[in-house]
């Protein structure tokens, strides 16, 4: 599995601003903050209550964070063609991780983004992170608190990003936030959670509100149908991220990366195609053949072998990952 890098900018400011945290004072914190983000129970008040909490979470959560969104929107530019955004909304962005990854996944767009969170201090540390940042959209965003539950009147954009953010919110409050994200995106909406059941649950209620609201799914889904995985399964897919040195400690980890499973869903409101097929589990090589999993259109889960005797799709299906699209693009 390829790793997804940190921005050479983000991992100096990390480094920088984060000089003077401790790591044995920020593991009880990142306890907490794991418990939060990857249980079912909403919370009444912000997860990042306060600047360790938040230097905590940069730590620890920001690279994996920016890993998963950053996965995510390669595979909604396969499927986007040309499409830019002029105009991003991180909505729920916290510190700002999925506003370094859509700068990093359209570095030319030359477009502005706004950071909308309701926790100042992770709102603080990403405004100071973003004064370092190479990358204009970066640098010039704008940081605003607001609540986020019963979110309403969002200013207009292109592209709306909600990262991490709808576990914190109570059932109603996150339809109420998918419908503000979506009243809002002139063109497309990307959803980003946990890749723990409860979290896939979550992607699915917004995926329904996207596909009820006339914008057609782009990644990972190949159709806007229902969803074929069923029963105590869920679809899931993983990025490879890389521990800072502060990240190892906090852990008390020795390898230099970790794999941050994750759900999503990317829709968009212009003319594009999906997927025919995605590839929904680790792909298994044996002598001479690939099997894989996918997801397909019409609505189903299929397995398919790839043998020798397919040439060049044999080749290309060996170099295949878990979440890649089915068959490569040309």
């Amino acid at each position: 599995m390829p790793t997804v890098p940190l921005p050479d900018d983000l991992r100096a400011a990390l480094a920088d601003r984060l000089r003077s945290t401790a790591p044995t004072s920020a593991s009880a914190q990142v306890e907490r903050l794991m418990d939060s983000y990857r249980g079912p129970t909403p919370t009444a008040a912000p997860v990042l209550r306060d600047a360790a909490d938040v230097a905590a979470y940069a730590a620890y959560r920001m690279p994996a964070t920016y890993a998963a969104v950053r996965t995510a929107l390669d595979a909604f530019r396969l499927r986007s063609g040309d499409w830019a955004p002029r105009t991003h909304l991180d909505l729920g962005g916290g510190t700002g991780a999925a506003t370094w990854a859509v700068a990093d996944a359209w570095p030319g767009a030359g477009h502005t983004s706004t950071v909308l969170d309701w926790s100042q201090p992770a709102l603080d540390l990403g405004a100071d992170l973003a004064r370092a940042a190479r990358t204009p959209a970066v640098r010039t965003a704008v940081w605003q608190r607001r609540p986020l539950g019963g979110a309403s009147g969002l200013p207009a954009t292109d592209l709306v990003t909600v990262s991490y953010v709808l576990g914190e919110l109570t059932p109603a409050d996150r339809a109420s936030l998918v419908d503000a994200a979506l009243a809002a995106a002139q063109s497309a909406v990307v959803v980003v959670e946990p890749g723990t059941p409860d979290g896939y649950a979550r992607v699915l209620a917004a995926r329904d509100r996207l596909i009820a609201a006339g914008l057609h799914v782009l990644a990972p889904c190949p159709h806007d149908g229902p969803c074929p995985v069923t029963g105590t399964d869920w679809c899931h897919f993983a990025a490879r991220v890389q521990r800072t040195a502060l990240h190892r400690q906090v852990k008390g980890a020795t390898l230099p990366y970790e794999d941050e499973k994750f759900s999503y869903v990317a829709a968009a409101r212009f003319p594009a195609a999906p997927a025919e097929a995605r590839v929904v589990r680790h792909p298994q090589i044996r002598k001479g053949l690939v099997l894989l999993d996918l997801c397909v259109t019409p609505p189903g889960l299929e397995k398919a072998t790839v043998s020798k005797r397919h040439g060049p799709l044999y080749r290309a299906a060996r170099d295949t990952e878990w979440g890649d699209a089915w068959p490569p693009p040309a």
